[in-house]
């Protein structure tokens, strides 16, 4: 029993003068992505913040914690950040027939009739995912099979892209589209005087506006649900690029209560209802939730041909695509939000849309400043419009999964000589130093690793092309890892709190069974997540 006593004291003695801390992480690679880009073998965290990162033997000495973590090796990096997604329409896709992957419209419509089959209640069946792209003739679907299917349910099927739908007749009569009708920013298909149900961009509008909101219980389905997968991909920051003000209350109120960890930077829809709201308080933040931005919609999208372009598409003969808006209308967003500390972050696809969107920020932003407005996607670059980033500090926020997609038709759709300018992540780079990266789901897959193998090696999952698609616009593996964590935190004014591995910021890291930085190409689709930790609490 003495000897015990003694034991204990001895621990007390050498246990003296240390500072108390939760965790200790230790036996690791932990790439802190600071400014050098330093890696060390250890990290101490107390109160969901960092207090320390080094060596071992140092921490071990100078901290007491509750709990030590031995990594067994792995790699430690700082909880990757989504700098574009929408984190809502994801959780929502979750609950709806899935239509990725479908090689043909009539697979398509079969996984309707089985999701119909398997959700008798519900009053709408919706779907998204499908692209005529992947069919055989890349031809667009008309809705007769949809309409023989379901006579008296509505129907309707979005685009990967979310800039095109397929809906059947009765949704169309539910919205009241005719044939004839014209709108601005969209186009509503008509053959022989017959609607064919496709629907390009705000031709969609009505149809979605007759959709019934979804009840709180299932609204929290959803959010759950695609935190779930987010937090077992890495994800710890999403930014949601689009929100009605009255989805921000939802996630608020869910953050709140302890039902959602996910942290969120969230850009509002450019309508009249958000800005009347948000002008009047200015940004709102708290420990997990960012307002900040306003998302402008400037064009639609190269696969549905909506991309505004300044030549007519290389497919296409004297079709150049369309803006959503009047150009008026994006100059008055720019005035009013130059004199406010929100985002303007737009939607830009075509290179004529990014240059409309250029010179308007350039107009009003004048010059080099720190209100980092973006460009979301800025897919294609006319080669005479790249320095207008530079000129005005303009953050280009890309995808690098969107040029893997797209590579297989965007010659077509381009020409050669075009191409040149898409996908141009490099260029883009060298405009201000910094490029946050993100992937567009449900747009595009989830994955973050995907993110990371088409920024590095430029190729798909199944390694094409051989030599990779554009090499001249590769990222490095550092670059690729800073646009994934501190670019990204940096483009939605978070890097003081997330995105590193430093004292003082949020404990937000995962463990990876693979170091990025190290794996084979061929192994990056590999890489696992072995836990995921937000403000020091392990959810993965």
């Amino acid at each position: 029993m003495k000897r015990f006593i003694a034991v204990l004291c001895l621990f007390a003695l050498m246990s003296c003068g240390k500072e108390s801390a939760d965790m200790l992480v230790y036996n690791a690679a932990v790439y802190t992505v600071d400014s050098s880009f330093q890696v060390a073998d250890a990290m101490v965290i107390k109160d969901g913040k960092i207090l320390a990162v080094g060596k071992y033997n140092d921490l071990s000495d100078k901290y007491a914690a509750k709990e030590k973590m031995d990594a067994k090796g792995a790699s430690v990096y700082p909880g990757f950040i989504d700098a574009h997604a929408h984190f809502v329409g994801y959780g929502s896709g979750l609950f709806k027939v899935d239509l990725l992957g479908t090689a043909t419209w009539e697979e398509a419509v079969e996984r309707v009739k089985a999701f119909a089959a398997a959700h008798p209640d519900l009053t709408w069946i919706q779907g998204r995912g499908w692209d005529q792209n992947k069919w055989p003739g890349k031809t667009y679907p008309t809705n007769e099979l949809l309409n023989k299917a379901f006579p008296d349910k509505p129907v309707v099927l979005t685009r990967v892209d979310g800039h095109a739908s397929i809906a059947n007749q009765k949704a169309l009569d539910l919205a009241g589209i005719k044939a004839g009708q014209t709108i601005v920013g969209g186009s509503i298909d008509v053959k022989n005087g017959v609607l064919t149900g496709l629907l390009i961009d705000n031709a969609d509008n009505k149809v979605y506006d007759q959709i019934p909101a979804p009840s709180p219980a299932l609204y929290t389905q959803w959010l759950q649900a695609a935190q779930k997968n987010c937090f077992a991909m890495g994800l710890t920051t999403i930014t949601d690029c689009g929100l009605s003000y009255h989805d921000v209350d939802k996630i608020d109120s869910l953050q709140k209560a302890g039902k959602l960890d996910m942290r969120m930077y969230v850009m509002l829809s450019d309508n009249d209802e958000n800005l009347a709201k948000y002008l009047k308080t200015g940004p709102y933040k708290t420990d997990k939730l960012y307002v900040r931005g306003f998302k402008v919609y400037a064009d639609g999208a190269l696969g549905s041909r909506g991309a505004c372009l300044l030549h007519p598409y290389s497919d296409k003969p004297g079709w150049v695509g369309f803006l959503l808006r009047n150009p008026s209308h994006y100059d008055s967003v720019a005035k009013i939000l130059a004199a406010t500390d929100f985002q303007m972050c737009t939607h830009a696809i075509g290179d004529s849309a990014n240059r409309v969107m250029l010179n308007i920020y350039n107009k009003y932003l004048k010059g080099k400043n720190d209100k980092r407005w973006r460009i979301e996607h800025a897919q294609i670059i006319h080669p005479d419009d790249f320095d207008l980033f530079g000129k005005a500090s303009i953050i280009p926020s890309v995808q690098p999964t969107h040029a893997t997609s797209d590579m297989y038709w965007a010659g077509e759709r381009l020409g050669a000589e075009r191409l040149k300018g898409g996908y141009a992540y490099k260029q883009l780079l060298e405009q201000n130093g910094w490029l946050p990266l993100g992937t567009d789901f449900p747009v595009e897959d989830i994955s973050p690793f995907k993110t990371f193998l088409a920024a590095v090696v430029r190729k798909d999952a199944t390694g094409f092309p051989a030599g990779g698609f554009q090499m001249e616009n590769a990222l490095s593996r550092e670059e690729t890892i800073r646009g994934m964590t501190i670019w990204a935190a940096k483009a939605g004014f978070l890097e003081k709190e997330v995105g590193s591995l430093e004292p003082g910021k949020l404990a937000d890291f995962i463990l990876l069974d693979k170091d990025l930085m190290k794996v084979a190409p061929d192994s990056i689709l590999k890489v696992k997540v072995l836990a995921t930790y937000v403000g020091g609490k392990k959810v993965f």
